[in-house]
């Protein structure tokens, strides 16, 4: 049986967080990750993954979340694109930003939902910079796997030849 571990690191890890932040389009976004005791979790949509590899956001001003990224920075964010492939464990800081620019490049019609526009003095922006992080993955295409799921299912033999897991540091 091969290796089915492939840590990445800088541009290769970049890209596999955008590929699967770009399928999967929201995470849980969790605060308050101390040890022992319930940690404060909800969906989020990822916006933007930035040649950096920072994390972009769009929030409400002065809600339990901002109150605990600003006593608390670190975050925990976790993602999943299908059923048996592309899942994301991220690490990281999350900040506040003040950038108007960055509001109107990030802004989208789902957003009228909670915000009068833009402008709005609600909007608040996020930028989470990954510390660390895992994935678990398919070497090969979607319909790839499927094909090697449903095999396995005829034929009763697994065939974890496909997976692929590791460690992501930018």
């Amino acid at each position: 049986m091969e290796n089915r571990e492939e840590n990445l690191s800088g541009l290769d890890a970049l890209q596999k967080i955008r590929t699967i932040v770009d399928e999967a389009k929201t995470c849980f976004f969790c605060t308050d990750i101390r040890t022992g005791i319930p940690m404060s979790v909800r969906p989020m949509a990822v916006l933007d993954v930035d040649d950096q590899g920072y994390l972009w956001f769009i929030t409400a001003k002065d809600t339990k979340k901002e109150e605990e990224v600003d006593h608390n920075p670190f975050v925990h964010l976790m993602m999943q694109t299908g059923q048996q492939a592309g899942f994301l464990n991220l690490y990281g800081i999350a900040e506040e930003q003040e950038d108007q620019q960055k509001i109107d490049e990030l802004w989208n019609p789902t957003l009228d939902v909670w915000f009068d526009g833009p402008e709005d003095a609600e909007v608040a922006l996020l930028r989470v910079e990954v510390l660390e992080g895992h994935y678990w993955d398919n070497k090969h295409s979607a319909p790839v796997a499927a094909f090697k799921g449903l095999k396995a299912l005829i034929t009763g033999k697994p065939d974890q030849e496909d997976t692929v897991h590791g460690d992501i540091t930018l």
